[in-house]
């Protein structure tokens, strides 16, 4: 999994897969899920992030737990 954040669009993505998306879904709030052709998601993009607390300005960190 890959992390990256927009700060100009302020859009934070969580890459799952490598794969290219075949379709996405719209979730209430500003999230778009991207699917690739099995079904299985492929990224998740959280709309407006910095203004959700999702990140700050300058630091973005993230920790993983398997």
């Amino acid at each position: 999994m890959r992390i990256r954040y927009d700060p100009e669009a302020d859009v934070l993505v969580l890459i799952l897969h490598d794969d290219p998306p075949v379709d996405a879904l719209e979730e209430p709030g500003g999230v778009i899920v991207s699917y690739r052709e099995d079904g299985e998601p492929v990224s998740v993009e959280f709309l407006i992030a910095a203004a959700r607390h999702l990140v700050q300005p300058g630091e973005v960190s993230a920790a993983v737990v398997t």
